[in-house]
């Protein structure tokens, strides 16, 4: 299930404490990140432009398009796509923080939305000065992406990322058990008590071990999209001021209606009523058998279980339409839709895009590479497979997934058009903690009902330590 061409997507967990180690790492050294250059890298003497991505080896096609692509059309500018092997995107970062605490800085690193804070805060480059002198140029792409996508690249008024892909947790179905069910596809306004009935039918047919619904215990389609569809957060959710000078430029009224500059997590609220209503909702299904407890891990098994109709549903995003195609799943063996409705019908999503480092010497280079790798078609190449979905809305065809995609590849896209509340995870700055504290007491809170009001307790005070500590 992991993506050919880019690091993992949000389906990837964040393991809990690597970055806290990074910096404690950055500490001990006495290191100043602003002292720090491209030329301190051993071997190096900052000419070559060094973009770091997570993943074992480059991909021949990553290779060609984004770097082969990149050199023909800027010949003085040598880039270097740098593999950091990692376990997940926590592991990552946590590498580049040692990779900066040890001299050896990139100039470009792709971030994911569980980053994008943390980059933006202490090692990202502000955008918005190159984005207002190229806004000729980058009137187009603007025009391509959803305002959503853009704002959850945005910190404190300030934009420090072109979105590149994104992902929805969107629901799921096998056809295969819907089929032996006896149901039809639910219509895109269902609700929670159909979301229910469903897995109750399915549980009837299902036989001996089957699933009605399996989910992962993570940031990104784990708990989080059921607090979003009933209308709450682990952290208090609000809009930092500025920004207009981005969505005046670039989006419509409407558009950029309730826009700001970026968004904040701040106060915990584990113990809010929706929190807590939610979670005695999800481990009743638990108590039921009609869902799995949440896993830790990606759900890397699940293709096999969902494809031999031993799993029903799970939420996912656009990348699972190609894993799905990797694994042998013939298109018609499952299919996608909206998540049910609770109080609202808000989605998560995470995306991703390409930081600059404040540490590199080459950083108009660098903006070059970040300019070139939203082009249409650099991102028609890299995302053949649809392995993830593109931060593009022209890219999203019926010819793009007639082999690789569900019947209703559309809700892929279309949820931030239905849905506009539709949000990012939450993920400040000190997310790997924030993480570490919603798995933890998740696994415990769904036990049984009886845990889930001590779980959240102990899920606030850990939350309220983690916002009141620094990075």
């Amino acid at each position: 299930m992991t993506r050919s061409h880019f690091p993992p997507s949000r389906r990837t967990v964040l393991r809990a404490g690597g970055w806290s180690l990074a910096a404690g790492g950055l500490a001990a050294t006495g290191a100043s990140w602003d002292r720090l250059t491209a030329a301190d890298i051993p071997g190096r003497d900052g000419s070559m432009l060094t973009v770091a991505v997570l993943g074992a080896a480059i991909d021949p096609t990553m290779q060609k398009v984004l770097a082969d692509g990149f050199q023909e059309l800027h010949p003085d500018i040598p880039v270097r796509l740098l593999a950091v092997q990692a376990k997940d995107w926590n592991d990552f970062f946590a590498k580049i923080l040692t990779q900066i605490a040890a001299g050896r800085a990139p100039d470009v690193v792709y971030v994911a939305t569980e980053g994008v804070q943390l980059f933006a805060d202490r090692l990202g480059v502000p955008l918005d000065a190159r984005v207002k002198r190229d806004a000729a140029e980058l009137k187009e792409y603007f025009a391509d992406v959803h305002p959503s996508l853009v704002e959850s690249m945005m910190y404190e008024g300030s934009l420090y990322q072109l979105p590149v892909e994104f992902n929805a947790a969107d629901m799921y179905l096998s056809t295969t058990v819907l089929r032996r069910t006896g149901v039809e596809l639910p219509p895109d306004d269902w609700d929670r008590d159909d979301f229910t009935r469903l897995l109750r039918a399915m549980k009837r047919k299902g036989g001996a071990h089957f699933t009605p619904f399996y989910w992962t215990n993570r940031l990104w389609g784990g708990v989080v999209p059921w607090l979003f569809v009933n209308d709450t957060n682990i952290l208090r959710e609000s809009r930092a001021p500025g920004g207009e000078w981005l969505w005046n430029s670039f989006y419509d009224a409407r558009q950029r209606a309730g826009r700001g500059g970026g968004f904040r997590w701040t106060t915990p609220t584990a113990t809010a009523d929706r929190t807590v209503e939610t979670y005695e909702y999800l481990a009743g299904l638990v108590r039921d058998g009609l869902c799995s407890r949440p896993e830790g891990g990606s759900g890397t098994n699940l293709v096999g279980a969902f494809s031999t109709g031993r799993v029903g549903a799970t939420p996912a995003g656009g990348f699972w339409a190609g894993g799905l195609h990797q694994a042998g799943v013939a298109r018609d063996a499952y299919d996608a839709t909206y998540f049910p409705r609770w109080r609202s019908q808000r989605h998560q999503f995470g995306g991703a895009g390409y930081a600059i480092l404040r540490t590199s010497r080459r950083q108009d280079e660098a903006w070059e590479f970040v300019k070139y790798s939203t082009r249409k078609d650099v991102m028609t190449s890299l995302f053949a497979a649809n392995t993830t979905t593109p931060a593009r809305r022209s890219l999203l065809t019926a010819r793009r997934y007639a082999r690789t995609g569900p019947a209703h590849w559309d809700v892929f896209y279309d949820t931030f058009d239905r849905f506009p509340t539709t949000g990012p995870i939450p993920a400040p700055p000190q997310v790997a903690a924030v993480e570490l504290a919603l798995t933890k007491h998740t696994a415990t809170a769904l036990d049984s009902p009886r845990k889930v009001a001590p779980a959240l307790r102990a899920m606030q005070a850990d939350l309220e330590r983690a916002m009141e500590r620094g990075i």
